[in-house]
């Protein structure tokens, strides 16, 4: 008998579903299976991808209560952000669906003085079977972010969604199935971490992984090793700068949600503030009051859900206890803030930078909040972390200026997560945070290949790539080479 597991409500501990564990010899054939489909899923072309792609768009649509509440169920999110998950992973399916033509478009290139005779273009293709590992902080946006993108580009896709959310991954697949024209373009696996080892060492053409940083360099090392080519998209201690100039009111909205929401646990989640010393107090007054308001519960009760990964608590409670035993401050909120499944919100205050709650990812619903002196030490701080995923600067005028100078994948102005939300724009992060991008045009590409085709119009007199080559079409390249001073491509 085929071995199981159990999904279960992060606040009830309830099984809500059972799935199979399934292994080597299993998921091969299922790559197999998508391998067989590739060819016919390419021949459909751009239209008859987009028809499917849009079709799927509108099925989503029209259950989005089904999917919602299942989301909720699975990670303990409150209904209404499983539904504007749900609204947001449509949106991207629409946008490449309805792009991914334009963008694959074959280009013309010149082909230079040297080559005139030549026809230069390159085209791009789809890169065969690709396997997709999911997280469970949100199963629905994070996935679809890899799938929709690479199945619009004419792969077909194997997906193993988290082992805390695989309702979410098998919806995802059924509802593909309603609208597929024909089996074997999207596919799911479910298990633990051996599934996800076993995609890994699979025939898969390329890898699109989410997850911890730790986990991204044992999935990079195993791909490297068949010459698997991946997408990292990793953690982040993602930093918010406030300058003097800021709206504080909007500024404190939107850092105390981007932390606390979905319990913290959110890659591009707001983990450290520093605010300039002109404004700090009043940012750290307003902060306080606004997290007072906030409170963690089962759905339908508080504002954010639990941790929905249980091993996760210690290491938040593990980054309190060093903040404060490193020299930081309670503004609000305490070491009891944590009882399990929830954490309430925690707010510190003056954490040194080389304690561990601020160099390393929390993944929970505490802000470290600290004071600088001006913009230039704000900016050295926010570099100084191992990550680079994304960013948050709150500035009247000094917006742009303040943003160019962070070493980070995305940056949002005067707003937060902003930059997820919108299709047309890549997603992804530096250092420790991974490479490669999802989104936007640049995402799409992540899926494909370039081919370059060469072909010659007419002949020349003179043949330069030939052992007939004269010593006289020597001297002629040379005399060209000095007359247009080396721009001979």
């Amino acid at each position: 008998m085929a071995k199981t597991f159990n999904s279960l409500n992060p606040v009830t501990n309830k099984v809500i579903g059972k799935y199979p564990i399934q292994l080597d010899k299993e998921v091969d054939l299922v790559v197999a299976q998508a391998r067989i489909a590739t060819s016919q899923w390419v021949k459909l072309g751009f239209n008859g991808r987009k028809k499917t792609l849009l079709a799927w768009s509108s099925h989503i649509i029209k259950n989005i209560e089904e999917i919602a509440s299942l989301i909720s169920e699975e990670t303990g999110k409150p209904l209404s952000d499983a539904r504007l998950e749900v609204s947001i992973a449509v949106s991207h399916i629409g946008w490449v669906a309805r792009h991914a033509e334009d963008i694959m478009r074959t280009s013309h290139r010149a082909p230079g003085a040297l080559m005139a005779n030549m026809s230069a273009t390159v085209e791009r293709s789809p890169v065969g079977v690709v396997g997709v590992i999911g997280p469970w902080n949100y199963p629905i946006f994070t996935p679809v972010g890899s799938i929709a993108y690479a199945l619009a580009a004419g792969n077909t896709v194997v997906f193993k969604p988290s082992e805390f959310t695989p309702g979410v991954g098998v919806w995802l697949e059924q509802s593909f199935k309603t609208v597929a024209p024909f089996a074997g373009i999207f596919s799911i696996i479910t298990g633990f971490g051996q599934t996800g080892a076993a995609l890994c060492n699979s025939a898969i053409n390329k890898l699109s992984f989410t997850g911890s940083t730790r986990t991204a360099k044992l999935v990079a090392a195993a791909c490297a090793a068949k010459m698997i080519p991946v997408v990292l998209e990793c953690g982040g201690k993602d930093p918010v700068i406030v300058a003097s100039d800021a709206n504080l009111d909007r500024a404190v909205d939107a850092t105390i949600w981007s932390a606390m929401a979905n319990s913290g646990q959110s890659c591009i989640g707001a983990e450290r503030v520093y605010v300039d010393k002109k404004v700090a107090p009043q940012f750290i007054a307003k902060a306080v009051e606004l997290a007072k308001t906030v409170k963690a519960g089962a759905p339908g009760e508080g504002n954010y859900g639990p941790v929905t990964m249980p091993s996760q608590l210690n290491i938040i409670a593990s980054h309190i206890k060093a903040a404060i035993k490193d020299g930081g401050k309670f503004a609000y909120g305490s070491a009891k803030s944590v009882q399990a499944p929830f954490v309430q919100p925690v707010i510190l205050v003056d954490v040194p930078e080389n304690s561990t709650a601020v160099r390393e990812e929390s993944f929970g619903p505490i802000i470290i909040i600290n004071t600088v002196e001006n913009m230039q030490e704000a900016i050295k701080l926010s570099n100084a972390s191992s990550y680079g995923l994304g960013a948050n600067v709150w500035s009247k005028r000094q917006g742009k200026k303040i943003a160019s100078q962070l070493h980070c994948g995305m940056v949002a102005i005067n707003s937060t997560f902003s930059f997820a939300a919108i299709a047309a724009v890549p997603f992804g992060g530096v250092k420790d945070s991974g490479y490669g991008r999802v989104h936007g045009p640049e995402g799409l590409l992540e899926y494909s290949y370039a081919r370059t085709v060469v072909r010659t119009r007419f002949n020349l007199p003179i043949n330069f790539l030939s052992f007939k080559r004269r010593a006289k079409d020597d001297r002629l390249v040379i005399k060209a080479t000095k007359f247009l001073k080396g721009r001979l491509g």
